[in-house]
């Protein structure tokens, strides 16, 4: 399970070094191999060990190919999709294209999503936690609201 937000530096050749204390859980579970892609809706990256990465893949292959929405998910997510691994140094390449997309620059925020990752661009990341509040706040939930919310939840 990954969890936690951790700033990040990107180098001049566009690698993280994955903190030391997720390292170990992605050698154990994909043998340090992992995908890179576009968020399906958000303005960030997600890291996949790859065995999580083919159960999302399978997932989005099975939506329906006559559905423009479907469509554009999976050509966000399926079509943008690079494998990369771990270094020795357990650093991960991020390509270009992907830093571009993302916007990230020399300050990354690798946020842990439990079986994946998010990659964002650390003042976006910042934008996305106070938006995320504001929604929170402006749907009027009280404490007793959350346990019925979170029945419906899945992914």
């Amino acid at each position: 399970m990954f969890l936690g937000a951790n700033a990040v530096s990107l180098d001049s050749k566009g690698r993280i070094a994955m903190p030391s204390r997720y390292r170990d859980r992605l050698q154990e579970s994909a043998a340090g191999q992992l995908v890179i892609t576009l968020h399906w809706a958000d303005p960030c990256l997600v890291l996949f060990p790859f065995n999580e990465f083919e159960r999302v893949r399978v997932q989005l292959e099975a939506l329906p190919s006559g559905n423009p929405v479907s469509r554009a998910i999976q050509r966000r997510v399926i079509g943008t999709a690079n494998e990369c691994e771990l270094d020795s140094a357990g650093r991960v390449l991020l390509p270009a294209l992907h830093r571009e997309l993302a916007g990230l620059d020399s300050r990354v925020m690798l946020v842990g999503q439990s079986n994946k990752f998010e990659l964002w661009n650390e003042t976006r990341w910042k934008e996305q936690l106070a938006a995320d509040q504001a929604t929170i706040q402006g749907a009027g939930l009280t404490a007793g609201d959350f346990a019925d919310c979170l029945k419906t939840l899945s992914f």
